[in-house]
């Protein structure tokens, strides 16, 4: 395994959900961590109960991965040891409702695409170049199985996660040469907050995704992100699927039996 004792990780999203199980997953490799989400209270939480268990040096910031200014200014006015970031973790996104592009909210749309697409290529382009000029680093998307398993009224979620696929392959060409790994992890159905933030807080809704299966949980989506970022340097994991037993794809869901845990 690749010590990833006292190197810098950065996760984005990472103030619940499959980010913050990623903070604990690097948090367990004695990383130092550099923490960013938009709810700084949670975030904060989550890096004092970190550094207790861990020992762990933490530096939070508040952070809208939508707004490319404070993108570029969070992270060129970082403390100088905070700068020399090894591993990326792109895991902001969400999903804004479930329409048909006929009945479809631009509002939902343009959140989307602001913080899957946009927000992905402000953070990337603003770490990069110092992985770059240092000549090691390593970017592990979050990605999703809807980028190229589609399905109806999934329009522009899976839009934009086709464009991270895209952005992540063509990345790889980009830093051809340079000694940066560029890897994503796709899965299907995980339990988080997920449904919630795309039915707008409707949780009825949000429980009957999951309703009668045994989804994946944000560990298990941190568990292969830790395993990208953790094989030597010279072997790079361009990508990992992964689903609920109970998932084929993104339209065959087997609702009938729940496994135990």
């Amino acid at each position: 395994m690749y010590s990833l004792k006292n190197k810098v990780v950065f996760i984005t999203g990472a103030s619940s959900g499959i980010g913050a199980s990623c903070a604990a997953q690097f948090a367990g490799q004695g990383a130092r961590l550099l923490l960013a989400a938009r709810r700084d209270d949670r975030l904060n939480v989550l890096a004092d109960e970190l550094r207790k268990k861990h020992s762990v040096e933490i530096h939070t910031i508040r952070l809208d991965v939508r707004k490319r200014g404070e993108v570029e200014s969070a992270l060129s006015s970082l403390p100088a040891p905070w700068k020399k970031i090894l591993v990326l973790v792109n895991n902001a996104g969400l999903a804004s409702g479930l329409s048909a592009i006929q009945d479809g909210d631009v509002d939902d749309w343009e959140k989307m695409l602001d913080t899957n697409v946009k927000g992905l290529l402000y953070v990337t382009r603003s770490v990069v170049q110092g992985m770059i000029e240092r000549k090691e680093g390593h970017i592990i998307n979050i990605g999703s199985i809807a980028a190229y398993q589609f399905y109806p009224n999934g329009n522009v979620y899976c839009a934009t996660k086709a464009a991270v696929n895209a952005l992540t392959n063509t990345l790889r060409l980009d830093l051809h040469g340079t000694g940066i790994r560029v890897s994503t992890v796709d899965p299907g159905l995980v339990e988080t907050e997920f449904s919630i933030v795309r039915f707008h807080g409707d949780k009825d809704r949000a429980d009957k995704t999951y309703e009668g299966m045994t989804p994946l949980i944000p560990d298990d989506i941190a568990d292969a992100v830790l395993y990208c970022a953790t094989r030597p340097q010279y072997v790079n994991i361009q990508q990992i699927v992964l689903t609920p037993t109970d998932q084929a794809s993104t339209t065959m869901v087997h609702r009938k039996a729940v496994l135990q845990r």
